[in-house]
């Protein structure tokens, strides 16, 4: 039955699913699933997203999370990123760690495990690398509504680092967008007095905040720190200053950092300056208690199997374990190695894959 997985896994690979496509893939999966469970389709946006539903009589409900969406492969692989090839004990495509490979872990523990009682869930989205608007933030104001909300959620995302197994991740930092605008007066260059040069301001002051930690970090969450992604202005010419610079940023924020905080350091910073600031909070931090039963059984179950003791984590990017926190459900994270995500000629370790689909289900048969 562990061939099962990795059937399957190789299966999903070779669906082109670019966000916010599933590329035909739940067609496919609507056919694996049936039998395991009721499943519901619910679309919004142009964006489709799977929901399997088994209830054992009462108890708790814990849901299995993933997507199905990929960013696109890029140039420059080694072979066909859309069709699965093996090479060295490793399967190459993409979306092989981020997140195919979880996604057939949960599917395959959704479809065999033994589910006792109470109810089960697994909930796959297209829409996770995108905006993520439409996905899984939507199926759980659908489950909200019809008063199936979960206790308990598990996210197949890539989370082990050095070593398949080391890293759980419990929470996430938030994630505030930004965009800061100076504002000067455009002119001739050749003649300083009649132009205010929105550079000439910025310059100075850009080491004042790039790459600034706003605050020390808390005992869970690493520091929340301005990071620049991105600096234009001007019409590409040598012989006009430009009337503003644009400075786009984002902060993954520990708890100890909000966006008024964010607002008040460009304040205090640019006093004087004429400028105007945007922020766009698109994930809040949140973390799960380590004595979670589903941090507790997760855990138990990748040391029984892996043989390595994973670290609870809190870094790294946000993820649609957001949108579970964010409905009140206790979430925990655990995937492949996170080396080649998004990279060209991405893979993962056939191990890691069959080992995947090991640990899921016994979480499941194990839950009481």
């Amino acid at each position: 039955m562990g061939l099962e997985v990795l059937e399957l896994f190789k299966e999903l690979l070779r669906f082109k699913s670019i966000t916010p496509s599933d590329g035909g893939g739940f067609q496919f999966l609507k056919e694996y699933l049936k039998g395991a469970g009721d499943i519901f389709e619910i679309e919004k946006g142009k964006v489709k997203n799977l929901v399997a539903i088994k209830e054992m009589g009462p108890g708790e409900h814990l849901t299995l999370a993933g997507h199905i969406d990929v960013v696109p492969p890029g140039e420059g692989w080694s072979s066909n990123p859309f069709q699965p090839v093996e090479r060295g004990g490793y399967i190459y495509g993409r979306g092989a760690q981020d997140m195919k490979s979880g996604l057939a872990g949960l599917i395959y523990g959704f479809k065999f495990g033994r589910w006792r009682r109470g109810t089960l869930s697994l909930i796959i989205t297209s829409d996770e690398e995108g905006e993520a608007k439409f996905g899984t933030l939507e199926v759980l104001k659908w489950m909200e509504r019809e008063g199936l909300l979960p206790n308990y959620g598990i996210i197949g995302e890539p989370t082990s680092e050095k070593r398949f197994g080391d890293t759980i991740k419990i929470g996430r930092r938030g994630s505030i967008n930004g965009v800061l605008e100076i504002h000067g007066v455009q002119g001739h260059v050749a003649y300083p007095d009649r132009f205010l040069n929105p550079v000439e301001i910025l310059a100075p002051l850009l080491p004042a905040f790039a790459s600034r930690n706003l605050d020390r970090g808390t005992q869970f969450f690493d520091p929340s720190r301005i990071v620049i992604t991105d600096i234009r202005g001007g019409l590409q010419v040598t012989n006009v200053t430009p009337d503003k610079v644009r400075i786009m940023f984002n902060v993954r924020n520990s708890p100890a950092t909000t966006p008024a905080d964010v607002e008040e350091f460009f304040k205090n910073l640019l006093k004087g300056v004429d400028y105007s600031l945007q922020l766009r909070v698109s994930a809040e931090p949140f973390r799960t208690n380590p004595t979670s039963k589903v941090v507790t059984f997760l855990q138990r179950e990748v040391e029984r199997v892996t043989k390595v003791t994973p670290k609870l984590s809190t870094g790294g990017g946000t993820s649609d374990a957001r949108f579970l926190a964010q409905f009140g459900v206790k979430v925990a994270e655990f995937g492949p190695r996170n080396d080649r995500a998004h990279k060209v000629n991405e893979r993962v370790s056939i191990d890691e894959v069959l080992q995947l689909g090991e640990i899921f289900k016994r979480v499941l048969e194990g839950w009481q």
